[in-house]
């Protein structure tokens, strides 16, 4: 099975768990940015991707993972160095960067190192890239990030779901695993007490006790009257 992943995701402890639950079944997994995210499930490089949302959910399954802290990433000696937070409003006098415009995250923290300005972005992409002559700063005020799990939606099946497990942190044995599915062995069909019957096939049949009979071998009117 192949997956891909966005910069700043650390697929490592879901690939450990898949090796460990999943050892016949192969996983490959690589890297992808900006639109090919989602390109790599629409022509079919990837059976699912680790995706940074928004993105364009049609025909696809998203299932949100988790939030991504958001930094903002300076040249080597401003003024935010000190501080090891800080607050967007205190930056209102800055220079932001487009991502985008600059040729994605890499070429943007290139261009943040030379000077000419800052960028906000998440957390693990500063850090994944982690360009020479700049600084990263947690940063408050700005809008966070998610990290979802997308995959197609006509291409569900017990691989899909067991990987989907496996991301979820469900435990080996959850009933909602494919792994974990086994069919009940059969109970075996109790013994006949009543023994093998005779050579005819018969079942033998056992004599039914009764309860004395306490007037039994007594003469009529054996019993005393008494008054009540």
């Amino acid at each position: 099975m192949r997956f891909a992943y966005v910069p700043g995701v650390m697929p490592g402890k879901w690939i450990r768990r898949w090796e460990e639950r999943m050892p016949d079944v192969p996983l490959h997994s690589f890297m992808s940015d900006g639109a090919a995210q989602l390109s790599v499930l629409r022509d079919g490089s990837a059976d699912l991707s680790f995706v940074r949302l928004p993105v364009d959910q049609e025909g696809l399954h998203v299932i949100p993972l988790y939030e991504e802290q958001p930094a903002v990433v300076a040249p080597k000696g401003h003024e935010i160095t000190v501080f090891e937070d800080v607050d967007l409003a205190d930056l209102s006098e800055e220079n932001f960067l487009d991502i985008a415009e600059m040729g994605g995250p890499e070429m943007a923290l290139q261009v943040v190192a030379s000077g000419a300005g800052l960028v906000i972005m998440p957390m693990p992409m500063a850090r994944h890239f982690n360009v020479k002559d700049t600084v990263v700063r947690r940063l408050h005020g700005a809008e966070g990030t998610r990290i979802a799990l997308a995959w197609p939606t006509d291409a569900t099946d017990d691989v899909i779901e067991e990987f989907i497990g496996v991301v979820r942190g469900r435990t080996a044995n959850s009933s909602r695993q494919p792994s974990a599915k086994q069919d009940k062995p059969k109970k075996a069909p109790k013994p006949d007490r009543r023994g093998t019957g005779s050579s005819s096939g018969g079942a033998k049949k056992v004599a039914q006790r009764y309860a004395p009979n306490p007037d039994k071998g007594r003469g009529r009117g054996s019993r005393k009257k008494g008054k009540r």
